[in-house]
């Protein structure tokens, strides 16, 4: 249970620091933190609580990531549906905290986006549903190869959470104009949900993708990393 605890805890602050971040900062008016805040915000978030609570449940906050350990060899199968149902629930109060914020403002318009991943016309850029299906996929694949990489026993020890985090604020970087970047199903769902309509519509992409691409990840550095990844 402490473990659980802590995934909802973890996905809980990715969601609602990233998220909020977008959704309260990003754009407001001259002191805007733009792309570049925002990614950074969900670098921090899981650099943060990977510090705080990694110890105690791994740090996946992340079905993806739950997913692609499991087929690294890096996590048992029998965890894998609490773990997924406590970031999925800890996504979803985060959105519930986020949403009881931002409706305090006039205006507030939850179908205006509310931070949700999307393609086509809900694509930041207008990106087509083949260009954020391949930038999801290769994305969440690279981050788990910095995620197993960086949890390797051969790697430096207590550095982990800065190269993971680093990693999430590039992917960020790179993909916030194609999809509002996901690489997290939970993140996606913790605000689709409020905005239903197109955003449920499409939430099946941004399950799909960084699955497909976790797996993807792990299979590649099982190759790289041999017998000894563990």
């Amino acid at each position: 249970m402490k473990k659980i605890g802590a995934e909802f805890i973890g996905t809980f602050w990715l969601v609602f620091g990233g998220c909020g971040s977008a959704v309260l900062a990003a754009g407001f008016p001259e002191l805007g933190i733009g792309f570049v805040g925002v990614s950074l915000a969900f670098g921090l978030t899981v650099l943060t609580m990977a510090y705080a609570v990694g110890h105690i449940s791994g740090g996946h906050f992340n079905p993806a990531v739950s997913i692609g350990l499991w087929a690294a060899g890096r996590f048992p199968a029998t965890g894998l549906l609490p773990y997924i149902a406590a970031q999925v629930l800890g996504g979803l109060a985060a959105g519930g905290v986020l949403y009881l914020i931002a409706s305090g403002k006039a205006g507030f318009d939850v179908t205006a986006g509310f931070a949700s991943n999307g393609f086509g016309d809900h694509s930041p850029g207008g990106y087509s549903l083949q260009a954020a299906l391949i930038a999801e996929v290769v994305l969440t694949a690279l981050f788990l190869i910095v995620i197993l990489g960086a949890t390797d026993r051969r790697a430096p020890a207590g550095f982990a959470p800065i190269a993971i985090g680093l990693c999430l604020t590039l992917i960020h970087l790179i993909s916030i104009p194609v999809t509002n970047t996901s690489v997290n199903p939970a993140r996606s769902t913790a605000v689709a949900l409020y905005v239903g309509d197109w955003a449920v519509a499409q939430l099946w992409l941004f399950w799909l993708a960084p699955i497909v691409g976790a797996v993807l990840g792990a299979a590649i550095y099982r190759v790289l990393g041999g017998s000894e990844e563990h």
